[in-house]
């Protein structure tokens, strides 16, 4: 919806490959680890978004950052200086906003920098932008510095349709009688998932 085409969906999870497969045909589905992707073949994309491993930096877990095997952080830094995208968008929970990780957090921002990019960090939540769910994630936006100067965050505040409100239209697609009840029941933003350590 925001104009962009998808050139590569990279996920490491049989299942959740399965699911892009099926609900988006025409894309490119790479099923492995991103550690061994090769970002030159996609040089000049656009915009690289991901959704690193949150576990190194959930308050449910350990909270080890660049410790924990999981943390994904520096294998996408690489991958941006591979492809060298106009914009970069990463995804985490909000634990990686906390004091404890200040340091590593200004050391990506050191790291983007290096490869010709200016960056911020944001705690958003899709609740304040019109999702139906509380779900609050820590964002990272980065640009080529020539772009840099053109971005602004977005400014919460767009009225919440609840989860009924929201779903109706799909969960009756099929014909479901019971649709309307359901919609009218389902009244409320829904919670986000809690962060758990896996």
């Amino acid at each position: 919806m925001a104009g962009f085409e998808c050139v590569a969906a990279i996920e490491i999870e049989p299942q959740f490959c399965a699911t892009l497969r099926l609900n988006r045909p025409s894309w490119r589905v790479i099923e492995g680890d991103i550690r061994s992707v090769c970002g030159r073949e996609f040089e000049g994309t656009d915009l690289l978004a991901a959704g690193v491993p949150c576990p190194p930096f959930s308050i449910a877990g350990k909270q080890l950052g660049s410790e924990d095997e999981r943390d994904m952080f520096p294998a996408a830094l690489r991958l941006i200086g591979e492809v060298r995208p106009s914009a970069v968008l990463i995804e985490n929970v909000p634990g990686l906003a906390s004091r404890r990780f200040k340091s590593y957090r200004n050391r990506i921002i050191e790291s983007l920098a290096r490869l010709g990019y200016q960056a911020g960090w944001r705690l958003l939540n899709a609740s304040e932008f019109g999702v139906p769910q509380l779900r609050p994630r820590f964002l990272l936006v980065g640009l080529r510095d020539e772009y840099w100067s053109h971005f602004t965050w977005p400014q919460p505040g767009r009225k919440c349709k609840t989860v009924g409100e929201s779903l109706r239209d799909f969960m009756g697609a099929n014909g479901w009688p019971g649709v309307g009840g359901w919609a009218e029941r389902a009244t409320k933003i829904h919670s986000s998932p809690p962060e758990l350590s896996v």
